[in-house]
């Protein structure tokens, strides 16, 4: 009778100890997934971070290639031809852009060619600017859209094939134009792009003001 209790305590320990280590491993594992599932939260909120910062990084350096390129505009209006010292010039204007085949920017933008299918994205395409921002390659694409009257208004600036008009007086009419700039990084690909129109007045570029 004895050694039937003694054999019971024996048994009744071991099944102790094994419920024991049963607890302590299940414990462990609990401990290991909620460990691993915090590093996968925040590598993936390290990620979001990252891509975020790369988006806005991108937006900045598309933005600065629209207002690069309304100052383009804007002094090219006023000689009426794009200035020599942007052509050519750490490849802001690539020469192509304005002594290549037809038509060259100046043609684009003093009236000659009117919403001309030439675009910074894509194969074989020839952006009108052209330069880079930290990891950034941007293009840029100027288009003049349209010409519109404006009340009141009776001569027409950069109406006619010569592409400036005959009098100060032309105030009365606006022309539109179109930026569209892309910004690529490099290293991944991504690409950020924004689009302004812009609405200029005047023989000499009095005015160029951004409307979208």
């Amino acid at each position: 009778m004895r050694m039937q209790r003694e054999k019971k305590q024996a048994c009744q320990g071991l099944n102790e100890q094994g419920f024991a280590l049963l607890g302590v491993f299940l414990v462990i594992l609990m401990m290991t997934v909620l460990g691993v599932a915090s590093l996968t939260v925040t590598g993936m909120g390290n990620q979001l971070a990252g891509s975020a910062y790369s988006d806005d990084a991108g937006l900045a350096a598309a933005e600065s290639c629209v207002g690069t390129s309304a100052n383009v505009l804007l002094q090219t209006i006023e000689q009426r031809q794009v200035p020599g010292v942007y052509v050519g010039a750490a490849a802001l204007v690539p020469l192509a852009a304005e002594v290549g085949a037809p038509p060259t920017l100046t043609q684009e933008i003093m009236g000659q060619a009117d919403n001309n299918p030439d675009f910074p994205i894509g194969a074989g395409a020839s952006p009108d600017i052209q330069m880079t921002s930290g990891p950034f390659v941007i293009a840029g694409d100027i288009d003049r859209l349209y010409l519109k009257q404006k009340a009141g208004g009776s001569l027409q600036f950069a109406a006619g094939y010569e592409g400036a008009a005959q009098s100060a007086a032309s105030g009365g009419t606006e022309v539109f134009y179109q930026i569209d700039c892309t910004a690529t990084l490099a290293a991944t690909g991504t690409m950020s792009r924004i689009r302004a129109v812009y609405a200029c007045t005047g023989m000499a570029g009095d005015s160029c003001q951004r409307r979208i």
